[in-house]
């Protein structure tokens, strides 16, 4: 189903995407493939397929969570203008 100049165009708006007249042609000529391509996966039989997350069956090795570095709250906060109970106060921006 090969798209028409005037979708693309009309899409474009939509999208607020500034087309130049020069390059309508083209975008219509990839646009129009992607959509044949489109059919062409819903044309695939896939009533007996399980989703899945992965196309490969395997797991993900992951690190302990352990600390590992020492909490430097207080080092840091050395720089801030104002803080309070381990917190940075800030102006009111809302009334």
């Amino acid at each position: 189903m090969p798209l028409t100049k005037l979708e693309v165009q009309h899409v474009a708006m939509l999208a607020r995407l500034q087309l130049e007249d020069r390059d309508v042609d083209d975008v219509v000529a990839k646009l129009s493939r992607i959509v044949e391509f489109v059919d062409q996966l819903q044309a695939v039989a896939t009533d007996n397929v399980l989703p899945m997350a992965h196309p490969l069956n395997m797991s993900q090795r992951l690190r302990a969570d352990d600390v590992t570095e020492p909490n430097q709250r207080d080092f840091v906060q050395q720089n801030a203008p104002s803080t309070k109970e381990g917190y940075y106060l800030v102006p009111k921006v809302l009334e």
